[in-house]
């Protein structure tokens, strides 16, 4: 005989899995087609760093993947020429 479990299907005691309904973000550069996204604008690529300093995941961002690959490259040369940090240890 088979061990079956006592938990429902969903995992949780007592009832169906929880279903996350929120709001889907959309990408801040394919809706306002005038934002650029520029290594040498820090204010607007700070907002896609953690405070640990590393780079915000997409899913989090809410930025398309083709933006996304942008935004770390532009984050990566400001780092470079030291207009961003490294870590949060490094700021200025």
């Amino acid at each position: 005989m088979a061990f079956q479990s006592t938990r429902p299907a969903g995992g949780r005691p007592g009832g169906p899995p929880r279903r996350r309904f929120g709001r889907r973000k959309i990408c801040r550069y394919c809706a306002d087609k005038n934002l650029k996204i520029n290594y040498k604008d820090v204010d607007s690529l700070k907002y896609y760093l953690s405070e640990r300093g590393k780079i915000v995941p997409r899913r989090i961002s809410g930025t398309c993947a083709a933006h996304q690959r942008q935004i770390a490259e532009a984050i990566k040369n400001a780092r470079q020429i030291a207009l961003m940090p490294y870590t949060s240890s490094h700021a200025l």
